[in-house]
């Protein structure tokens, strides 16, 4: 079993480059599906996520080469398979996109209930409302396979009852080829959703409005390859933000797009850091104790859920009381009972929880529940005193790329250990 083991008390310096966006190439790798030539994905993030989209897209009869370890040509004009197994579905939540893009396809999409993190209850309700208007039959099947079906699918407008990322993905993948004008009103505003459009519109289709609340997608018959660059990660530039802040460090962070980091970096001046901007870099500071401050999670442009976990880390050592609210997902902060392990004083109450700051955290033996819990708790183990283990790391293969090397090359002592007399000493907390 492998860890993380982290001795703490270094300051990060130095510069790191963000690789591409996990939450754009897991969409996008879906929407090859469409193109009836070859695209060519550069900047692509390697990340588990990404080897098992892969991994799918073959089993399918996807011709996939490889390039380089970021860059991947894609050819899926002569796939006949509809399916994704439940062995390949389970292991990332993201797998829900390939209903969208065989359902654009073959109007025909057999894929089990997906996998991945699990803070709380996600529904694909609003993705079934959207089939259902486009005119497809939606049954929930054994072995938890969803079977989406339909004649012919024809535009409409759908309003979705919350703004919600997965279910407009999925709507734009699936409305991309019916026929007529599809409308999607309160659709999420993130920028893996405009990446997503601008990769679609790449290959012919004809998409407008992306990145507001409301988007109009013209069904085309055909689509071709293309050749595309996946945006850099907002979450992974935001966690090494917040990494340099926790540990009173100066990093260049460099391969950003700093329009997309305003609501992290305009908390992080709250807290006393000092962000600088430039065209495709971000310069983070910060030489002293954080401020208290509240948090609200919100879809963007607000703050993100998926900075949540580590922004409260930040916060354990603040000088008084912080208040983080969460809006998006019911059981995120199950991360916290691994930061009092360590010694932070944090009370949950529903979906809000209260950090009072301390004036240490210290090392000890702790688990990554989900993707950015466990980048809260590298945050954690960098700030601490002594050394931290991690373990459950596969949570975080999942979305960052090479995390330890780039870790290590702005000041970080981490590295990553083989445990194959891996105690019981966490596995039953709680």
């Amino acid at each position: 079993m492998e860890k993380i083991v982290i001795n703490g008390g270094n300051k990060l310096h130095g510069s790191v480059s963000i690789s591409g966006a996990k939450n754009s190439v897991v969409a996008i790798l879906p929407a090859t599906l469409l193109a009836e030539g070859t695209c060519r994905i550069e900047n692509v993030p390697d990340i588990k996520d990404v080897t098992v989209m892969l991994r799918i897209l073959s089993d399918m009869g996807a011709e996939i080469k490889t390039i380089n370890k970021n860059t991947y040509e894609i050819n899926t004009k002569n796939i006949t398979s509809n399916v994704v197994k439940h062995e390949m579905s389970r292991q990332l939540r993201a797998s829900y996109y390939f209903i969208g893009a065989l359902l654009g396809r073959f109007n025909h999409a057999r894929v089990a209930m997906p996998g991945g993190c699990s803070f709380g209850v996600r529904p694909i309700d609003q993705h079934i409302k959207g089939f259902e208007a486009l005119g497809a039959k939606v049954v929930m099947g054994e072995k938890a396979m969803v079977d989406v079906k339909a004649d012919k699918l024809i535009g409409t407008s759908i309003y979705f009852d919350v703004v919600t990322v997965g279910a407009t993905i999925n709507i734009m993948l699936a409305s991309c080829k019916a026929k007529g004008l599809t409308i999607i009103e309160n659709a999420a505003k993130e920028p893996h959703i405009v990446d997503l459009a601008n990769f679609l519109n790449s290959m012919g289709a004809d998409i407008r409005g992306a990145g507001t609340e409301t988007i109009k997608i013209r069904g085309m018959e055909r689509f071709h390859g293309c050749e595309y660059s996946i945006i850099p990660d907002q979450i992974e530039a935001g966690t090494y933000m917040v990494a340099t802040a926790a540990t009173r460090g100066d990093v260049l962070i460099k391969n950003v797009i700093p329009k997309h980091l305003e609501s992290i970096s305009a908390k992080l001046i709250e807290c006393g850091a000092v962000v600088e901007d430039f065209d495709d870099s971000i310069h983070v500071s910060m030489n002293r104790r954080p401020n208290h401050i509240s948090i609200k999670t919100m879809p963007h442009p607000g703050f993100p859920t998926d900075m949540q976990p580590q922004i409260s880390t930040l916060l354990s050592l603040a000088s008084g009381s912080s208040i983080i609210s969460e809006s998006v997902w019911d059981n995120r902060f199950r991360y916290v009972e691994q930061l009092i392990r360590m010694g932070a004083n944090i009370r949950v109450d529903g979906k809000s929880a209260t950090i009072q700051g301390v004036e240490v955290l210290h090392g000890a033996p702790v688990r990554a529940d989900d993707l950015r819990a466990g980048a809260a708790m590298i945050i954690a183990g960098l700030i601490a005193k002594g050394t931290t283990e991690i373990e459950e790391i596969y949570h975080i293969q999942r979305g960052y790329d090479h995390i330890i090397d780039k870790l290590k090359s702005i000041g970080a002592d981490i590295e990553l250990r083989n445990d194959p007399d891996n105690s019981d000493q966490i596995s039953n907390a709680g």
